[in-house]
């Protein structure tokens, strides 16, 4: 994944949609006054800042893979352009937060053993990840990329579900000394305007085509998808409707 494919406009389009399985994965986070709080894959920061709101004592630190979403952090917390996966802490953390991020990461399963490491006693390893990768929003572009028109630019990248569901994460994750809160919750969010699935998947999805395809060819690209998506997810009078299933954890350490 390239580290500047991200456009954080696109991005916060739905800020308010991509924001509430955040604050509902923090609530159930119990750290009462933790020292050190890192947010992995903290994207522009935003959401960064409610952690350091949440703790204002705690020193909070972003990480994330892309200069242009880090560019736009807030000031407060601190923020450093890194990969997740080299990430190694100087000392131990008492909350390590990841919001939607891990499904861009398919050893993802090894870095949560090894995190749950970095916790101090107490601490706690909160993290969400999209769980809707048989939806038609990720069905039907996986076979617009396996198309004959497409397949061999994009075919590697029709990526089927890259996450387990809570039941595999607390399998993976419970043990002697920690305590595992696992659930998941289908979201039906409603969204304005034409193609409003598509404008959706732009800022997430589709980025690895569009990073790979460049401008030139990516308009083609979206008008097919955009064809195929149409019959799915019919705009109606309220809007679009969009069910979204999202994963969450919270692996606290004894």
């Amino acid at each position: 994944m390239s580290r500047d494919m991200w456009d954080p406009e696109v991005y916060g389009r739905y800020a308010d949609e991509r924001a509430r399985p955040f604050f509902e994965l923090l609530a159930r986070v119990r750290a009462d006054a933790p020292e050190r709080v890192t947010d992995l894959g903290c994207g522009s920061g935003e959401l960064t800042l409610e952690l350091a709101r949440r703790w204002p004592r705690a020193v909070v630190h972003g990480i994330d893979s892309s200069p242009a979403m880090i560019a736009k952090a807030p000031p407060g917390p601190s923020f450093t352009v890194g990969d997740v996966r080299d990430w190694h802490p100087d000392t131990l953390v008492d909350v390590i937060f990841s919001n939607a991020v891990l499904q861009w990461v398919p050893e993802h399963r090894e870095l949560l053993a090894r995190w749950t490491g970095f916790l101090r006693p107490g601490g706690s390893l909160a993290f969400q990840v999209p769980g809707n990768f048989d939806a038609p929003s990720h069905a039907r572009v996986r076979e617009v990329c396996r198309s004959a028109k497409w397949r061999d630019e994009l075919g590697d990248l029709a990526r089927y579900d890259p996450v387990d569901g809570p039941e595999d994460y607390l399998r993976l994750l419970a043990g002697p000394g920690r305590e595992v809160d696992a659930w998941e919750t289908t979201y039906v969010h409603v969204l304005p305007g034409e193609d409003a699935v598509l404008k959706w998947i732009s800022g997430t999805a589709l980025r690895p085509m569009f990073d790979r395809l460049g401008p030139e060819r990516s308009g083609d690209f979206v008008a097919d998808c955009a064809a195929a998506l149409a019959e799915d997810y019919p705009r109606e009078p309220f809007g679009t409707a969009f069910p979204f299933r999202r994963v969450f954890v919270v692996a606290n350490k004894k």
